[in-house]
């Protein structure tokens, strides 16, 4: 595993200070943590910075459309049995992030990383990763990120040759696909709720047939590879056989999915299952998400939901009728402007719910919900949509920028 680094150059010793005054400039200036003007600042002055400050790191790349940051989170407790982690705990998941992240981490055993999907072969090769956990990849920001099946590309051709051990979800066809150029795959049958955008082959473009929980492609016979950890229902099955409870406070099917691969990685590091789990019930929230707090004296529980995939997760976690749901979408740069996918989500679910629409783009979410034949109201703001819903605790899914304007607003 990881041993002792050169030590950083005076070069990268100067551009990491730099990087933590730049940072810290932002922060009193009150705008945000600072830690991507930092690395920017950091790698202009040093772009080899990432691969020198990781080089003493037994480093773990994290990537996937959804329940990456909260993937990231698990990991890095589970591996906290093993040694000090230093990650990316907040989501700064682009290399200027990462960078700012990994300058704090100098004592550290391990590299925990959220890596944006568009930047994970890059960050590999900078990085030289002992691991890599693949998740899912769906449709997400239409007007940034390339189409799926060219991601899943990018990713097949930057991890061929890779010496990591790739941690990849078996039940996702363009997962499988962009992970099987690697030498070294763990397969996890970490389960796919969000089917739509992986009905076509991604090796030769015929139909994917999917029977029960199996998938194949009629055509070239590309198939899901056998699991060797899997969840199911409430527990993880290792590669013995052995089954391991999940007691996790962070609620839903896909929270349990995200443990499973956890632990799939921290055993990866020689960490048991049954510690990695234990280890995994700590993480209550993360970065705001599944918080519940009061505000106007009513309790709110705060809800991310990105892209048609998410939302599809979320809808689960809500509880039944008549419970009030606030729903809120912006289309600002880090969320994608372009709001076509409001048109994939089957807002049907949300029927029996008294619906409180806001956010930059309500008038898009409401005409969704008007075709859904759904009842709903138009707020101005929180405060407006917190003191017209009904008794109860209220449900708000929100998009990322809308997330934090929420947070921001609540004082989480």
């Amino acid at each position: 595993m990881a041993g002792n680094s050169e030590p950083l150059s005076p070069r990268a010793k100067l551009a990491v200070t730099a990087g933590k005054a730049a940072a810290a400039v932002s922060r009193a200036a009150g705008r945000g943590s600072g830690s991507v003007i930092g690395g920017r600042v950091a790698l202009k002055l040093d772009p080899d910075l990432l691969g020198r400050l990781a080089q003493h790191l037994d480093v773990i790349l994290v990537s996937a459309t959804n329940g990456k940051t909260t993937t990231t989170r698990l990991i890095a407790e589970a591996l906290r049995a093993s040694g000090p982690v230093v990650s990316n705990a907040l989501g700064a998941n682009m290399p200027a992030g990462i960078t700012s992240a990994l300058a704090g981490g100098s004592d550290a055993k391990y590299g925990v990383i959220e890596v944006d999907e568009k930047y994970l072969s890059g960050v590999a090769r900078d990085v030289t990763p002992k691991a890599i956990a693949l998740l899912n990849l769906s449709r997400d920001q239409l007007d940034r990120a390339a189409e799926t099946r060219m991601l899943a590309e990018k990713w097949r051709e930057g991890l061929a040759g890779t010496k990591a051990v790739v941690i990849a979800n078996a039940d996702d066809p363009l997962v499988v696909w962009a992970a099987s150029s690697s030498a070294n795959v763990v397969w996890v049958a970490a389960g796919q709720e969000w089917k739509d955008d992986a009905w076509s082959c991604p090796a030769c473009g015929g139909v994917m047939q999917r029977p029960g929980d199996d998938w194949f492609c009629g055509e070239c016979g590309f198939r899901r590879p056998d699991p060797t950890w899997a969840l199911s229902g409430d527990h993880v099955l290792d590669p013995h056989g052995s089954a391991w409870p999940i007691h996790l406070q962070l609620p839903g099917r896909a929270n349990k999915a995200n443990a499973t691969t956890s632990a799939a990685v921290a055993a990866a590091f020689g960490v048991p299952p049954q510690v990695a789990l234990e280890r995994m019930y700590q993480v209550q929230a993360v970065a705001g998400r599944y918080d519940t707090v009061t505000f106007q004296d009513r309790e709110l529980r705060l809800l991310l939901a990105k892209n048609p995939a998410g939302w599809l997760e979320t809808f689960s976690l809500i509880d039944q009728p008549p419970t009030p749901v606030i729903l809120s979408v912006n289309a600002r740069g880090a969320d994608g402007t372009d709001t076509s996918w409001l048109w994939d989500v089957d807002y049907t679910r949300l029927a029996g719910h008294p619906i409180f629409v806001i956010g930059d783009r309500k008038l898009d979410l409401a005409v969704r919900l008007e075709v859904a034949a759904l009842d709903f109201r138009v707020c101005e703001s929180l405060d407006e949509a917190v003191q017209l819903a009904p008794p109860g605790r209220i449900e708000l899914i929100a998009n990322y920028t809308a997330f934090q304007d929420v947070r921001r607003r609540v004082g989480n």
